[in-house]
């Protein structure tokens, strides 16, 4: 993204459509975040000297109308007067490794979530072609660069976002299947990678804890100075092919990580 992108942008009549696409832009390349963010600023005021109320704008971009305001407000705002509510507090778990049940069903966010009473969403921010990450491409066994396939999904606990989960596929395997579809797979991603007669081999996890990109910071409403923890699993099949990488964004401060023992090798 360069000015030339973005004063064509600004050309754009419909303030909704800018905003969207100025959104997007911003999160494939963190440069020059700053005048994006004062320009979808204007176009959202743009849309509210249209008529459009706080709600609608926020059902176009797919965000809560507490966030539009944000948006509105920029870095720049003053606090408010008088006592500010604080966030919600939430504590979701994520568990290291995963129990194999919950892996197997239809969301493995929505199933953790129902075990802790929580109230769990989840919705879909992107599903196509992107470049392989250099922390994604090494587990995939591709180049750089390469075009693999992309399924994010945004979740939050009680109304609160907590975690952005992105799930990598190679496209030569996976292309014209269901798993590059834009809609979730039903009834989950593991039987249909079982349908495509994939047979569950082995997985590696990493945690990682560092401060978020923008994308992160503004999709998960992060306060500044917070982190994220990454968790990035791989899995592999029984014949030792590359399957799925799930990276999982987690806000580190709603957050708690059990970790599980294999009993029978270890001591006290």
């Amino acid at each position: 993204m360069d000015l030339k992108t973005l004063r064509e942008v600004a050309e754009i009549a419909d303030p909704v459509e800018r905003a969207r696409i100025l959104s997007r832009l911003m999160t494939e390349e963190q440069g020059l975040v700053t005048e994006a963010a004062k320009m979808r600023r204007q176009a959202i005021a743009e849309a509210r000297e249209t008529g459009m109320s706080l709600e609608e704008i926020a059902g176009h971009l797919g965000v809560s109308p507490g966030r539009i305001s944000q948006m509105k407000k920029g870095p720049a705002a003053r606090a408010p007067e008088g006592p500010a509510l604080p966030a919600p507090r939430v504590l979701v778990q994520r568990a290291l490794p995963t129990e194999p049940a919950v892996r197997g069903s239809k969301s493995l966010f929505l199933a953790e979530a129902e075990r802790q009473g929580l109230k769990a969403d989840r919705r879909m921010l992107y599903i196509g072609l992107e470049p392989a990450g250099d922390h994604v491409a090494p587990c995939l066994r591709v180049e750089p660069g390469t075009e693999i396939i992309a399924r994010r999904k945004m979740m939050t606990a009680n109304e609160v976002p907590v975690r952005i989960a992105t799930s990598y596929f190679r496209a030569d395997l996976f292309g014209g299947t269901r798993i590059a579809e834009p809609e979730f797979v039903q009834p989950s991603l593991q039987s249909a990678l079982t349908a495509l007669g994939y047979a569950f081999g082995h997985a590696e996890e990493n945690l990682t804890a560092r401060p978020p990109t923008s994308f992160e910071r503004e999709t998960l409403e992060l306060e500044s100075g917070e982190w994220v923890v990454q968790v990035l699993r791989a899995s592999y099949s029984t014949e030792g092919t590359a399957i799925h990488v799930l990276e999982t964004i987690c806000a580190a401060n709603r957050h708690i990580f059990p970790i599980g023992q294999v009993s029978g090798y270890d001591e006290f």
